[in-house]
């Protein structure tokens, strides 16, 4: 061993640390360099490339330098991970306390504010240098921004660039994600939740809830599309057959027909009424019409046209539904002065009230009629059958029954069942032991003798008849209970529109 060797180790030994605390003491000769426990790394440095100790893993100790203030904050564009202050992070905790919660401020205002005032210090390099302490809140800042009308809301989707590679603090010191990450990908998170483990009823109703509020949320938040023109569209369309599709979106003039080719439609539909009597194919295309027109702002003669060919299409086939909405729009057709046949509708609209036994309907209806209109044959005719009914006298009402201008019978044929029940037993009441078939028949307006017993059997009361050598009898002591059970019901029917 060469004498410089030694010297060196005896310099090495001189510079190692105090021995062992008392009570323990080395061996003689021990085959290692005894040194103090590390406390950092930053205690060590690098060997230097002349030192004796370069083949070994001991270094020799260096006096760990604190620095006397704060580390600058790391250069732009390096990839190393953001060293939040303390001042920061704890800026952060105080804007998420409840005592700080401001309902006029949402989570997600906040957390853009966060982002924003945060990173503006981080890129001019002042993170280091403000007082954070002292810096207002940002609910402060969000309700500020807003009285002077400087808040934008796209800046509040778009996320600042020098956030994308740092985690910003509060994403350590809040462990709730914000209600824009809770909303992320709601079915998959769901699935995760109800295939992590098997929960209680009342968690499934929670999540449940949760994911219901996330969707509105969701929906809430989406770009809502701008407000349908309130304007009337010019239609463009020359096809004359349309389906009738109802509207969830605002029209499109390709799709509308112009009054010109409007008025084409109605003649073909006329002529294939006649030829077809298809009344499904009929009302669907006369719905289509009306629904053209009325996206166009139509009110015209034509209009009125269209309305009562529906309306009285729709009375022969007994389609209460779609005749009130025409009456409906004729109502109001009519009170603009255009062209019609308003006697004979508001003909039909007493008739209408009548069997739906809507008084105050039919009232305002009365109301409404000139002295002039009142002597109308139509109008005359309704008024009748309704003072008849008022006065129980139904040897008039099935007289006027047989004597319908119009196309008014249909509206009857809807009542006259009922009333025709209410008479028999009315008649049962008065005729005692019984009446002849033929007396039933006059009074009751029917056609024969044997539509009357038909009408008869159909409510069950075939053991009531009874074959005569000189006509049929009609027991009537014995028919009053049966009839009686038969008017109750009758009256108790509803129609579509859910009157009386």
């Amino acid at each position: 061993m060469s004498a410089g060797w030694s010297s060196t180790h005896q310099a090495a030994s001189l510079a190692q640390p105090p021995p062992p605390p008392a009570g323990y003491a080395y061996g003689t000769n021990p085959a290692f360099t005894p040194v103090t426990v590390r406390q950092g790394f930053g205690q060590y440095g690098n060997p230097p490339a002349s030192s004796p100790y370069t083949d070994y893993a001991t270094p020799a100790p260096i006096p760990m330098q604190m620095p006397a203030a704060p580390a600058p904050p790391p250069a732009q564009g390096s990839d190393a991970k953001v060293a939040w202050p303390d001042s920061v992070r704890e800026y952060v905790q105080r804007s998420f306390l409840p005592q700080n919660d401001d309902p006029s401020v949402t989570r997600g205002e906040i957390e853009a504010k966060l982002k924003e005032t945060i990173g503006a210090a981080k890129q001019n390099g002042t993170m280091y240098t403000i007082d954070w302490a002292s810096m207002p809140l940002p609910q402060v800042l969000v309700k500020s921004e807003r009285s002077n009308g400087l808040v934008d809301l796209n800046a509040r989707k778009r996320k600042s660039s020098e956030f994308q590679s740092d985690t910003p603090p509060w994403r350590s010191t809040n462990t709730r994600a914000s209600l824009g990450d809770r909303i992320t990908q709601p079915a998959k998170r769901a699935n995760l939740e109800e295939t992590s483990g098997k929960l209680s009823k009342s968690q499934k109703e929670a999540n449940k809830r949760k994911r219901r509020f996330e969707a509105e949320y969701a929906a809430q938040r989406s770009p809502s599309p701008p407000p349908p023109s309130s304007g009337p569209i010019v239609g463009t369309c020359e096809v004359l057959e349309k389906r009738y599709l109802r509207l969830t979106a605002p029209p499109i003039p390709s799709k509308v027909r112009p009054e010109n080719i409007l008025r084409q439609t109605l003649d073909l539909l006329k002529k294939k009424w006649k030829k077809e009597s298809n009344y499904s194919y009929i009302c669907d295309q006369f719905k289509s019409m009306r629904q053209d027109l009325t996206v166009q702002h139509l009110k015209n003669d034509f209009t009125v046209s269209v309305y009562e060919i529906h309306a009285r299409i729709a009375l022969e086939k007994g389609d209460l539904g779609e005749y009130n909405q025409c009456q409906t729009q004729l109502k109001s057709l009519y009170a603009l002065g255009l062209k019609g046949n308003p006697i004979e509708f508001k003909a039909y609209r007493i008739l209408y009230f009548i069997h739906t036994a809507n008084r105050s309907g039919l009232n305002d209806t009365l109301a409404d009629l000139t002295t002039a209109e009142k002597e109308q044959w139509p109008i005359k005719h309704a008024l009748s059958v309704r003072s008849a009914l008022a006065l129980g006298n139904y040897h008039k009402v099935f007289q006027l029954y047989l004597d319908t201008p119009n196309m008014g019978a249909y509206l009857m044929d809807m009542f006259v069942t009922r009333e025709r029940l209410a008479a028999l037993c009315n008649i049962c009441k008065a005729y005692k032991p019984d009446v002849k078939l033929r007396f039933i028949t006059e009074e009751l307006g029917f056609e024969s003798d044997a539509d009357a017993a038909q009408f008869i059997i159909n409510h069950n009361g075939q053991e009531l008849l009874e074959d005569r050598t000189e006509y049929i009898a009609f027991l009537t002591g014995k028919a009053g209970p049966l009839f009686e059970s038969a008017r109750k019901q009758a009256f108790q029917t509803v129609d579509i529109k859910g009157q009386i």
